[in-house]
């Protein structure tokens, strides 16, 4: 059998590439699909994840089979079909091609610009990391690559559908070898006359993809985007009263370990009452209460998972607080309290570095949490590590008495 195509037959090469590409997109969709359908909770998650895992490394192969095949098909003589005098069935199959061709290069390579804009759920399975160069990390980008790989995978689904649907028309039907000199064999082909070489079914195939891909970018900007359900609506926090410290600028971030993936999220609202004196007389220097609003958490793409019921429950628990008294450390202090999250409240130190500089207060303090302590997870490691970072970082102004 020859490896390089003839104007009758498909070549072996042709051959190992169109079943491999076969059989790579009709595993990765029904497994996307069925990732897809299960529920996020702490008992399908696993499975959830590995799944989609699976799914994102399927669809990286089929992305560079794609490429290759089709720089070995613009190198190659193509076969001459084996309709006669039907114009319309042979423009129809033609402009399923062309979409099949652009299809398998633009559905998983926007599936990979998605995952590499976001982290935390479900990695791709090779050591050549998660992330791409120039694709930055963004809730944005990933957003508009989720929505064209939502778009052109129905694109694909219809053009696979149909080529598989003409297939069996032309062995059951016409009875003629399309099918099988496409398997391994030369079977025996009459090859009627060929009509002229018409664009039609490119440019056709072509406005299909200019329609998807307005589409597609449409949806991208009206339709949020989230990794499961809607997040939980965050409640409105009162800048907290008391103290003699207000806080201007700062962030409170939560790093997470997903699948043996280090995730980083932040907390985008939440409040603090700072009563401060770096020359109180005794052990307390001074106390502060933090409030946060948890449904204000971004995680990358694990958000909705980390907000539901399994986790930080945040319909039920919106709020996480910490109280503590401020002693001195060493050279720096440290914030010796008690942390609620949920319906758990457990004794935290957390250690912070301190900079007065006139009435400009600068801090910085990182911790370590277990998540089994507040009920957060499951008793198992497999999916999120137990330890979680917690990082603050804030520039507060004296407050003068009076104002």
């Amino acid at each position: 059998m020859a490896l390089a195509n003839t104007n009758v037959h498909y070549g072996t090469v042709s051959k190992v590439f169109h079943w491999l590409t076969a059989l790579l997109i009709l595993t990765a969709i029904p497994t996307g699909l069925i990732a897809n359908g299960l529920p996020v909770d702490e008992a399908n998650l696993p499975l959830k994840a590995q799944l989609f895992s699976v799914h994102k490394t399927l669809g990286v192969a089929a992305f560079f089979v794609a490429l290759l095949r089709i720089l070995w098909a613009v190198s190659q003589i193509k076969p001459e079909h084996l309709l006669a005098g039907k114009p319309a069935q042979t423009f129809l199959a033609e402009t399923v091609h062309w979409l099949l061709y652009a299809s398998l290069v633009i559905v998983p390579l926007s599936g990979w610009l998605h995952h590499a804009a976001t982290s935390g759920f479900a990695p791709i399975l090779w050591p050549l990391g998660q992330t791409l160069p120039l694709v930055p990390q963004s809730e944005a980008v990933a957003g508009f690559f989720r929505a064209w790989h939502l778009v052109f995978t129905k694109v694909l689904a219809v053009a696979v559908l149909l080529h598989i649907v003409g297939a069996l028309k032309h062995h059951f039907i016409d009875r003629d070898a399309t099918l099988r000199r496409m398997w391994f064999g030369t079977p025996a082909c009459e090859i009627p006359q060929q009509p002229a070489p018409s664009p039609r079914p490119a440019l056709t195939a072509g406005a299909i993809y200019a329609v998807a891909l307005v589409g597609a970018s449409v949806l991208a900007f009206v339709a949020p985007h989230h990794s499961g359900p809607v997040a939980v609506a965050a409640p409105a926090l009162e800048e907290q009263s008391g103290g003699n410290w207000r806080v201007e600028t700062g962030t409170l971030g939560l790093t997470v370990t997903n699948f043996g993936q280090e995730v980083e999220g932040s907390f985008a609202d939440w409040t603090a009452a700072i009563a401060f004196d770096e020359a109180a007389v005794g052990d307390t220097r001074g106390e502060v209460d933090v409030t946060v609003s948890i449904p204000s958490l971004t995680l990358g793409s694990v958000t909705s998972e980390a907000l539901g019921s399994d986790y930080f429950a945040a319909e039920t628990f919106p709020t996480a607080r910490f109280v503590a008294d401020i002693r001195e450390d060493g050279e720096g202090y440290v914030a010796d309290g008690t942390l609620t999250i949920r319906d758990q409240s457990v004794p935290v130190s957390l250690p912070f570095t301190l900079t007065i500089d006139g009435q400009t207060a600068e801090m910085t303090g990182d911790l370590a949490l277990d998540r089994r302590d507040f009920g957060i997870g499951g008793s198992t490691e497999g999916t999120v590590a137990f330890s979680v970072g917690v990082s603050v970082s804030l520039t507060a102004q004296r407050v003068e008495a009076g104002s």
